[in-house]
């Protein structure tokens, strides 16, 4: 009996399904770690070798994770990973993926944000060619677009050099499909923010200084464009179109928006009113806080995600800016003495 449990151990483990995940300590990596977990999977995640890596965000799945050493700017450390996690699907989410900080360092972000990831599908190729691969692309490869609401086939024309590595990405990520008939999709997600977005995107940005101000740890807050308009939605519901894409029986490419757009303006009035405080006597414009080449207003359309994946948002903008906040409060007691 006790070898028959053995050997049923051993076999639940050979089907168990895995995955590895690239920029796993990051907002939207601990979201699908959580999500690929419910399911059951065995759940590996790449991180760099590093004295300081920020394993916040999955401290509370250390225990059920599986973390292997790699890095995009090393191929042969890829391999190895790979070779190691053994995986049946991997979620590349890693990236230099801060805009401003793409226009400092463009030649950075387009080692990690665009090379890397043909590093990775390159060993992939060699090492999991049965593997389904996702890449996570973005509406900011859109950019400047020739069209609203913007789709599939809508033509990119990336506004800065994030934009620009991304595009790069997608399309050796189809070049790759194409060429070798890898399983290899692509998301084109639109913006997702949670209360795991780091401190210096404007959303998190906002509430967080909505909860501060409230507080009495600070009186305002510096924005630069506040017109600009964006598609904002919940990133847990956002890694889910990821999971579903990958269990799709062709590799294909979706967007992944809510369909609606609000302006930061809107952002800030929402933060503020669920701490009871009016933005405008807090918010003070910067001209420096503007992108070099900003772009004004994108809003995807999702029609084929819904009807392909059936995928829904579930998170309304409010819903998802409330959140925030109250997080963000939350925390900051926690701290506060």
């Amino acid at each position: 009996m006790r070898e028959e449990g053995a050997r049923a151990i051993v076999n639940a483990r050979m089907n168990q399904r895995r995955a590895l995940i690239t920029g796993i300590t990051g907002q939207d990596g601990s979201y699908l770690a959580e999500l690929l977990l419910e399911q059951g999977y065995e759940v590996f995640g790449l991180v760099r070798r590093s004295s300081s890596a920020n394993l916040a965000r999955i401290q509370h799945l250390l225990p059920r994770l599986h973390l292997v050493q790699g890095d995009l700017l090393d191929q042969s450390s890829l391999m190895r990973a790979l070779s190691e996690s053994r995986p049946q699907e991997i979620y590349n989410l890693a990236a230099q993926s801060f805009v401003p900080t793409s226009f400092d360092e463009p030649v950075h972000t387009a080692e990690i944000t665009g090379i890397g990831v043909t590093r990775l599908l390159e060993s992939m190729r060699h090492v999991a060619p049965k593997a389904r691969f996702y890449q996570a692309s973005t509406s900011e490869m859109f950019g400047d677009a020739s069209e609203t609401p913007q789709r599939e086939t809508t033509p990119f024309h990336p506004r800065s050099p994030y934009g620009v590595a991304k595009v790069y990405a997608h399309w050796i990520t189809v070049n790759f499909r194409e060429s070798y008939g890898l399983f290899a999709t692509s998301g084109i997600l639109f913006n997702h923010e949670s209360p795991r977005r780091g401190t210096e995107f404007v959303t998190r940005k906002i509430t967080r200084a909505a909860a501060r101000i409230a507080l009495g740890l600070e009186t305002q807050l510096v924005l630069g464009n506040l017109d600009a308009r964006r598609d904002w939605g919940f990133a847990g519901d956002y890694v889910e179109a990821m999971w579903m894409m990958l269990q799709h029986r062709t590799p294909e490419d979706f967007v992944i928006a809510t369909g609606e757009t609000h302006t930061v303006r809107e952002l800030c009035e929402v933060a503020f009113a669920r701490v009871g405080l009016d933005w405008r006597k807090h918010v003070v414009v910067d001209a420096a806080h503007v992108r070099p080449a900003e772009v004004d207003l994108l809003i995807g359309d999702a029609g084929k995600a819904r009807a392909t994946l059936g995928w829904n948002q579930k998170v309304s903008f409010k819903e998802l800016v409330e959140m925030m906040v109250d997080a963000d409060l939350e925390a900051l007691r926690r701290q506060t003495p």
